[in-house]
């Protein structure tokens, strides 16, 4: 006689790349938002640049990024 597999099902939830990718974007707006209320201002990299962001909407620039010659993806799978 030929054994047969039972299915295994199980209860848990599994973890998916979009749902990964939600939690951290989640996650990095509200650090930015507590930073910002306790330090007033944030730093963070926009067009190029190392800039720090202030509570009342002024940007200063404090450095350029290392140019990259190769971009590379992140893969999360």
């Amino acid at each position: 006689m030929a054994k047969t597999k039972k299915a295994v099902h199980s209860n848990r939830t599994y973890l998916t790349k979009r749902r990964l990718v939600s939690a951290a974007r989640t996650g990095i707006r509200n650090a930015a938002a507590n930073t910002m209320d306790v330090m007033g201002y944030t730093v963070v990299a926009q067009d190029g640049w190392v800039v720090k962001k202030y509570a009342d909407g002024t940007i200063e620039k404090l450095e350029p990024l290392a140019k990259q010659e190769e971009t590379s993806n992140i893969n999360l799978d």
